[in-house]
C-alpha cells in the first residue's frame, strides 16, 4: 500500500508501535532522574510504567509530524491535565516543561526532530518523517492481516 503516512493510522496504534521501535532501537537516551520525576504538578505519583519515557517520545514525534513545529510550551498545554484541589473546581494545569524538554532533545540527538530557526520550536526531518511513515506502514499491514483472520 504505497503512501502511507502517519494520519493514516490511529494514534493509538500509532504510539504503541513507534515506542516499542524506540525501546528496540535503544539508541534514544533516557535521563536518570526518569524513575522518579512527576510529569505534572496535577499529578500525585510518578508513571507507573517503566516504559513512560518511549510512551512520551513516540507521542511528542506524532504530535510534531502532524503539526508544521512545535515548541516546549505547546507540549506542556497538550500533555498537561486536571489538578484535583479538593473541594475547590478543578483547574487545567500545564504539564512538566523539563520532561517534553527533554524528550524533545532526546529525539534531537537520534535525528528525528531539528530546531526550526525562523519560527522556533522544533520540527520533523527528512529522517524522523520516513522512519515514521514506515512504522505506520507496519501498523497498517500488522491491521490487514489480523482482518483477514
Amino acid at each position: 500500500m504505497p503512501g502511507v503516512s502517519v494520519k493514516d493510522v490511529p494514534s493509538d496504534k500509532f504510539i504503541e508501535a513507534y515506542s516499542a521501535f524506540l525501546k528496540r532501537q535503544g539508541k534514544l537516551p533516557i535521563p536518570g532522574w526518569s524513575d522518579t520525576v512527576k510529569t505534572s504538578h496535577a499529578k500525585e505519583l510518578p508513571p507507573q510504567s517503566s516504559d513512560w519515557f518511549y510512551v512520551r517520545a513516540a507521542a511528542v514525534a506524532r504530535h510534531v509530524y502532524m503539526r508544521k513545529t512545535v515548541g516546549v510550551g505547546r507540549l506542556r498545554k497538550v500533555h498537561g491535565g486536571t489538578k484535583n484541589r479538593g473541594s475547590r473546581p478543578s483547574h487545567h494545569v500545564d504539564a512538566s516543561g523539563g520532561v517534553d524538554r527533554k524528550v524533545m532533545q532526546a529525539l534531537e540527538k537520534i535525528g528525528v526532530l531539528e530546531q526550526d530557526e525562523e519560527k522556533g520550536g522544533r520540527r520533523i526531518t527528512q529522517a524522523g518523517q520516513r522512519d515514521l511513515d514506515r512504522i505506520a506502514q507496519t501498523c497498517v499491514e500488522a491491521e490487514e492481516e489480523e482482518d483477514d483472520e
